[in-house]
């Protein structure tokens, strides 16, 4: 290893099961869970973990909140579907072309947590633009 990288994110959700059926279903896998408040999904070579604190820890998440989770998608007009399908609090118009290149769409999960779909073979990864 060369330096630190990324190997997991956790999403903060206030209802476990609501999350394992929304993101099971936007990500095309089951995932697994790993202790009665928190499931594991992979996602390449990170693991997105939704985690339900108890009510009592839950702290107020701001409006605009710049945490972003990118996921990247061989299909992002197919993506686009699923998740319309899996009940997003709120979804894109349509899927767009950045300035930088990427064609993607952003949502919302059901708890308001920000989510982008990335065509990948759109991707950029850091450079000069054009």
């Amino acid at each position: 290893m060369s330096g630190p990288r990324v190997f997991r994110l956790i999403q903060p959700v206030d209802d476990i099961e609501t999350a394992v059926a929304f993101y099971g279903r936007v990500l095309g896998d089951a995932g697994e869970r790993i202790a009665l408040n928190r499931h594991y999904f992979t996602c390449g070579s990170v693991v997105l973990a939704c985690v339900e604190a108890p009510l009592e820890r839950r702290e107020p998440r701001p409006d605009k909140d710049p945490r972003i989770v990118y996921l990247a998608v061989d299909d992002v007009e197919a993506t686009f579907e699923q998740v319309r399908a899996a009940g997003p609090r709120w979804i894109d118009d349509g899927i767009a072309t950045q300035f930088w290149g990427e064609r993607s769409f952003y949502a919302d999960d059901p708890f308001g947590n920000p989510l982008c779909f990335v065509q990948e073979d759109t991707l950029y990864l850091g450079g000069p633009v054009g």
